[in-house]
């Protein structure tokens, strides 16, 4: 009988324990059914959300929840100009406290540095960072079949190396920060790392 006791409590209590979180990640369509689902002890409830804007104009609005570590936890945003994305991040600590969306990131004030954007060919403009955005970033990205550069201003979380190479997967590029004033041009990179992650989720 003790023994039987003892295989209870070794099945059921780690899900008596366990965080319990919404899951809800998109797919293709945009849609997704709520879940719950039993988050390992390292985690939290995180809502996220990915929104990305061309010329001004919202183009996507992507509303995720899920089991979040730390890291996701957080926000940044990457610019080049004429296109920006903003990550922002909710994380809670009890059983489905993560039931609300994410806050849609806002427009930040300039922060006083400075990187190479691009216009066309020509990337020797200069874009005005904002917020947290305080590395420089330069990549390729393909559009109707030809290769053509970026360049920008980025936050930490999108540069860091604990991210996972989801975005650089996607366009098949490898892509640079640096920080420093304008680094962000050939032979001037200071500080370069690969971006890892835009969307932090696998």
């Amino acid at each position: 009988m003790q023994i039987l006791v003892l295989i209870l409590g070794i099945v059921l209590l780690p899900k008596a324990c366990a965080l319990i979180c919404f899951g809800c990640i998109p797919g293709l369509s945009g849609r997704c059914t709520q879940t719950t689902n039993y988050c390992p002890f390292s985690t939290r409830c995180g809502s996220i959300r990915v929104t990305s804007y061309a010329y001004g104009s919202k183009v996507a609005d992507i509303k995720m929840k899920m089991c979040a570590v730390a890291e996701q936890c957080v926000g940044g945003s990457i610019n080049f100009g004429v296109a920006q994305t903003r990550i922002t991040s909710k994380c809670c600590t009890s059983d489905l406290c993560n039931f609300q969306d994410a806050p849609e990131g806002s427009i930040s004030s300039p922060n006083g540095k400075k990187c190479f954007q691009c216009d066309g060919i020509d990337c020797t403009k200069t874009l005005k960072c904002n917020g947290n955005e305080d590395y420089c970033i330069s990549t390729a990205v393909t559009v109707e079949g030809k290769k053509v550069t970026v360049k920008g201003c980025a936050s930490k979380l999108i540069c860091s190396e604990t991210q996972s190479a989801q975005i650089s997967a996607i366009i098949g590029e490898e892509i640079n920060c640096c920080q420093g004033d304008l680094c962000n041009t050939v032979g001037l990179l200071l500080f370069v790392t690969p971006l890892i992650s835009l969307v932090l989720f696998s």
